[in-house]
């Protein structure tokens, strides 16, 4: 609820959330949709969403007035378009997952809700019908946090499914919260891959002024069509403007600002490449290629342990937690150590060194990984005496992978292959998620 005197002003013009309102405060009239007031804050602002997307809240005040100017939209939709099925262009898949990128504001609630069906996206992209003839594939409408390897596996069929009939590169739209998980998890289990599988999404929802999800389609749609990637990778802003996007390797990506349109950075890596609407295409890192003419079919190996989770140190960290999930009957943890991989191991305080933890869970037959928690770099047992004693634990050093793609890569591995298996593939590069090693990386004590 509002204040009482905003109560009494909206009471009386018999205007609801949702409907179309003109207010009039200090001299200036502001026009757009009357939102709820959010759960916390002042009830005495008033919260429009204007016609530019963006919510403005007005403060009530001597000269403030409301006037209806239109009745309750239950949603906001775009009118639908048909795929364009244009002569002669190569033809691609979108297969739609849900995701911000497929949402749009709730006039009720004042948030976003994931309803937006694939033909509507096309609406405003009209460009589309220039790039390539698409195939929709309304597969899911889930937002990403609510991913699990189940969506995984179900993503990679399809994708598998549209590339072993025909497609020349398939873009999958998804939310951007956990895609590059899902980009890891694709490029492990397509196997035999031959074409761009381009994953892609939105920040701001389509029906904001500043939504990024247009230039994100087209982009995505130009790379799928055009270029000789044979990778699965992420499409999104290169900077705040809409002047090009980065193509990202799939276990490469990740998302590093909560909001921004450009959230997704390369890690230890240069991006495959960058594309722009027009089509401009310019490669930047290496890529493998795809092979002309081939007819070798794509399959989806999808099967995936789901007892792996990523365990994080920090300092005055409890080892019991290594206990708590071999409790459980978990098959692999991804440790997220400090710095080069360590984990408090000579601690002054007793019983608060990991090692002990670590050893055992290996030696109940858990796959136990070292990761980082830079963001950049990579570990090394090798300088420090504390890593050599954790190395001596039996633990794996995952190089250069970021701790995501190695908790996925564990769970692909564990639930493809055997253990033993498993643990030698860890820290050996299968989808280019390790980089090979510069001579910045070498330490010497």
């Amino acid at each position: 609820m509002y204040s009482d005197d905003i109560e009494r002003l909206l009471s009386a013009g018999k205007i609801k959330t949702g409907d179309g309102v003109s207010v009039t405060f200090d001299g200036q009239i502001i026009e757009g949709v009357l939102m709820p007031r959010p759960d916390v804050g002042d009830s005495g602002i008033l919260v429009v969403k204007r016609k530019d997307g963006y919510n403005m809240g007005i403060r009530y005040g001597k000269g403030f007035s409301v006037k209806k100017t239109g009745e309750r939209r239950e949603h906001f939709s775009f009118p639908k378009r048909s795929a364009p099925k244009g002569a002669g262009l190569p033809r691609i898949s979108m297969i739609y997952t849900g995701g911000t990128i497929g949402s749009k504001v709730d006039y009720a609630s004042g948030g976003v809700y994931m309803l937006t069906k694939p033909e509507e996206l096309l609406h405003d992209v009209p460009e589309l019908e220039g790039i390539a003839s698409i195939d929709i594939h309304d597969l899911m409408s889930i937002a990403s946090e609510d991913m699990t390897h189940a969506e995984w596996a179900k993503i990679a069929d399809e994708t598998a499914k549209a590339l072993n009939g025909g497609a020349k590169g398939v873009v999958i739209t998804h939310g951007t919260d956990t895609m590059h998980y899902t980009s890891a998890a694709l490029s492990f289990m397509l196997k035999g891959l031959n074409a761009p599988v381009v994953l892609t999404g939105a920040q701001r929802s389509s029906d904001r002024g500043s939504s990024d999800a247009f230039v994100n389609l087209i982009c995505s749609a130009q790379i799928a069509s055009k270029s000789d990637v044979a990778e699965v990778g992420i499409c999104m802003h290169n900077t705040s403007s809409d002047k090009e996007n980065v193509f990202i390797r799939g276990t490469k990506a990740r998302k590093m600002h909560t909001s921004a349109r450009d959230a997704f950075k390369p890690i230890n890596s240069l991006p495959i490449c960058r594309a722009d609407a027009s089509g401009t295409i310019e490669y930047i890192g290496e890529y493998r290629h795809a092979e002309a003419g081939s007819k070798k079919k794509v399959s989806a190996e999808t099967k995936f342990e789901e007892k792996v989770a990523i365990v994080k140190t920090h300092p005055n960290s409890d080892p019991g937690v290594i206990e708590y999930y071999t409790g459980k009957g978990f098959k692999g943890l991804i440790i997220e150590g400090t710095g080069l991989g360590h984990v408090p191991t000579t601690t002054s305080k007793k019983g608060m060194s990991w090692i002990e933890g670590i050893k055992r869970a290996i030696d109940e037959g858990v796959v136990v990984g070292i990761t980082s928690q830079c963001i950049n770099g990579r570990v090394n047992e090798n300088v420090y005496r504390n890593l050599r004693t954790l190395r001596g634990a039996g633990a794996i050093f995952c190089e250069d992978m970021m701790s995501e793609v190695a908790y996925v890569k564990l769970g692909w591995l564990l639930g493809s292959m055997g253990k033993a298996e498993a643990a030698g593939l860890l820290n050996k590069n299968i989808a280019g998620e390790i980089s090979e090693r510069r001579d910045a990386d070498w330490f010497t004590e």
